[in-house]
């Protein structure tokens, strides 16, 4: 593989002659800043690993109604709208397939959403409108700074705060699927304080029958100039939603001639109502060195009623998470070398209340039980400039996880605990301000869930489950040359041992007893020619288990590959059209670890967006999969062991108007 890696290399230094000769060249500076790397601010091109930015202009340029969908254009993430209604989404990083939602880390303003369960995170907790940046940071690098779920890599959605001067803003839209979408902003300044208030509407039918949603959101930041030295900040949400959940039809049922939009599980649904709030503190002790810290406290509740073949199942889950995190930052000189060193520990206790009443072949039970998860991680990390243009960096992190799992009904009690030690080495050389190459390995990890080790079956606990780690290592290279090119190119090898999954033919959660190995390639262009903006990448993914019952077999729901592309033409200083285009290639379908089925269908997805930019706003049409395509995103294997697709939408429209004061 590192062979394969520095050959790589070699061919794109050599096919682009511009890049031997960069320092020659005009400098272009990078001056573009991230935070989710390093945990403070940080210059991209001194970070070591494969880092992508979506800015305020290209969120508000995109065709995108939410989030994810603002990330299918990223170099490999994967996205799946499961129910195709804009609700139920995985996002992957790295492929890790069916556990995308456990591998990949999603923070809100450095806040973890992630749940202490297998619910994972809710992406429409944070409305699009709402979102001022996102930064994508691949791989387990993530793992010190922020511990559990990062093995895949970090998403931080970072939220609109208050600007100086009073500004008002909204949007209406309406469109197919009786589509309706409402947005009102308000922000502004008062001395010292600073305000940004945020309201959200959604409602919709679906492409499938029982598949309408309706959604609601309200968020709030504020941030209190004390003093030079001292900075309090105050940020909260509410989300609810009432969502009715169409499941899977299968091989067969289709085949019979039933409808795409049908639905065979007419009363399934999900409610849920949640709430987060976040306040913390900066305090400068230098004019580059300060101390920050973070409180957070959230309530989730979700109402939910399934169907499937061996029974029924409705439930009612309370998750209650109280979060605390102080760090140091000492941005000073070492010993005459630049030195940024970052000293941090994180506590968060998750406390989980479920009730159920299930009927599974014909027995029917109810069952309540408390469970709770906490965690503790102390963790260091240090940025250290050897030279002008040659940084290295390096952490560690001391992780613990203490479980407790208490049947009502039973008055029964277990208890479990598992830890990890983590570290990072990385290094990044700037061959000039707008070039450079990086080298990285991070050890990672996942902790089970608690209804990963917890059987609501037997009411048991799985104690010899044990937490995944892995080993990941990736070079990279990214160049903007003098003719206005931006390229990037990403090698990476991910072997992970005693993965966590969902054992089909034992029904059970277990850890994979041989390695799973991922490896591939990203690649990322940016170029304007003739006035428009291109842009595009591709992804190839290589996955294989090594050893154990399943060796030499692909992991499933991961595509080989994967490109995308882009391209934006402003007509006058008025009219703006967009194409982004999305291919997905064939994968293996959820839970067929023996690879014994075909492979789900390759699929390619063509956005358009046409936009009359106003004096304070915007008029536009978005079209979603303009060429009529018929396809699934996402594929699962049944209870039975049968194909199971979640057909997605057909052509469908979107037009609004939006606007500010």
């Amino acid at each position: 593989m590192l062979r394969s890696v520095l050959m790589a290399m070699l061919v794109v230094w050599v096919c682009c002659p511009g890049l031997a000769t960069a320092a020659e060249l005009p400098p272009v500076v990078m001056d573009e800043v991230v935070v989710t790397a390093t945990r403070q601010e940080e210059a991209l091109a001194r970070v070591p690993a494969n880092v992508t930015v979506v800015t305020a202009e290209e969120i508000a340029q995109s065709a995108a109604e939410t989030v994810p969908e603002l990330l299918r254009s990223v170099a490999g993430v994967l996205v799946n709208d499961i129910a195709g209604n804009g609700r139920n989404y995985t996002v992957d990083l790295r492929g890790f397939g069916e556990t995308a939602s456990l591998n990949t880390l999603v923070l809100v303003d450095g806040r973890r959403i992630n749940q202490a369960d297998l619910s994972g995170v809710d992406w429409s907790l944070i409305p699009k409108d709402r979102v001022e940046r996102i930064e994508i940071v691949r791989g387990g690098r993530g793992s010190v700074l922020y511990g559990d779920n990062a093995a895949g890599g970090v998403i931080n959605i970072i939220t609109k705060t208050g600007t100086r001067e009073a500004v008002a803003s909204g949007s209406l839209a309406a469109g197919s699927y009786s589509t309706y979408l409402g947005n009102l902003s308000a922000s502004g300044a008062a001395s010292a304080l600073s305000i940004a208030v945020n309201g959200n509407y959604r409602s919709a039918d679906g492409y499938r029958d029982n598949s309408d949603t309706l959604a609601k959101d309200a968020g709030l930041n504020l941030t209190y100039e004390v003093s030079d030295r001292l900075s309090l900040d105050v940020s909260g949400g509410y989300h609810k939603d009432d969502t009715s959940l169409p499941g899977a039809l299968t091989e067969s049922e289709l085949d019979s001639g039933i409808s795409r939009k049908a639905s065979m599980h007419p009363d399934d649904y999900a409610d849920v109502k949640d709430w987060y709030l976040q306040g913390g503190l900066k305090f400068f002790l230098t004019g580059n060195s300060y101390l920050e810290v973070a409180a957070s406290k959230r309530k989730r509740e979700s109402d939910f009623f399934s169907f499937f073949d061996a029974g029924e199942y409705t439930g009612n889950t309370e998750i209650d998470t109280r979060a605390v995190s102080p760090r140091l930052v000492v941005n000073e000189p070492l010993l005459g070398y630049e030195t940024k060193v970052l000293l941090g520990y994180d506590y968060e206790k998750s406390d989980e209340d479920i009730l159920n009443e299930s009927i599974y072949f014909g027995f029917p039970s109810t069952a309540s039980y408390e469970l709770s998860k906490k965690n503790h991680g102390y963790f260091a990390h240090v940025d250290l400039d050897l030279t002008e243009r040659l940084t290295v960096s390096g952490g560690g992190r001391k992780d613990r996880a203490k479980y407790r799992f208490k049947s009502l009904d039973a008055g029964s009690s277990e208890s479990n605990s598992l830890d990890e030690d983590l570290y990072t080495l990385g290094a990044s050389y700037r061959f000039t301000n707008n070039s450079s190459v990086y080298l990285s390995y991070a050890k990672s990890f996942r902790y089970p869930v608690l209804d990963e080790m917890f059987n609501f079956f037997d009411n048991t606990v799985n104690s010899g489950l044990d937490a995944q780690t892995s080993d990941d290592i990736e070079l990279g290279l990214r160049h903007r040359f003098a003719s206005g090119l931006a390229v990037g190119v990403n090698f990476f090898r991910v072997v992970t041992q005693d993965e966590i999954f969902y054992n089909p033919a034992d029904f059970a959660n277990e850890n994979l007893d041989g390695d799973s190995i991922r490896q591939g390639v990203e690649l990322t262009f940016e170029q304007s020619l003739f006035d428009i903006l291109f842009s595009g990448s591709y992804t190839f993914r290589d996955t294989e288990i090594d050893g154990g019952m399943y060796d030499g077999k692909e992991l499933p729901n991961v595509p080989q590959h994967q490109w995308t592309l882009g391209a934006l033409k402003t007509f006058g200083d008025r009219v703006q059209l967009g194409l982004n285009g999305t291919y997905i290639g064939e994968r293996r379908f959820i839970s067929d670890f023996d690879n014994s089925h075909d492979e789900q269908e390759d699929y390619f997805y063509l956005t358009g967006k046409l936009a009359y930019l106003l004096d304070k706003g915007s008029m536009y049409l978005t079209v979603k999969n303009l060429l009529d395509q018929e396809y699934a995103e996402y594929g699962a294997l049944n209870f039975m062991g049968e194909e199971g697709f979640y057909p997605s939408p057909g052509v469908n429209f979107l037009a609004g108007l939006t606007f500010s004061f």
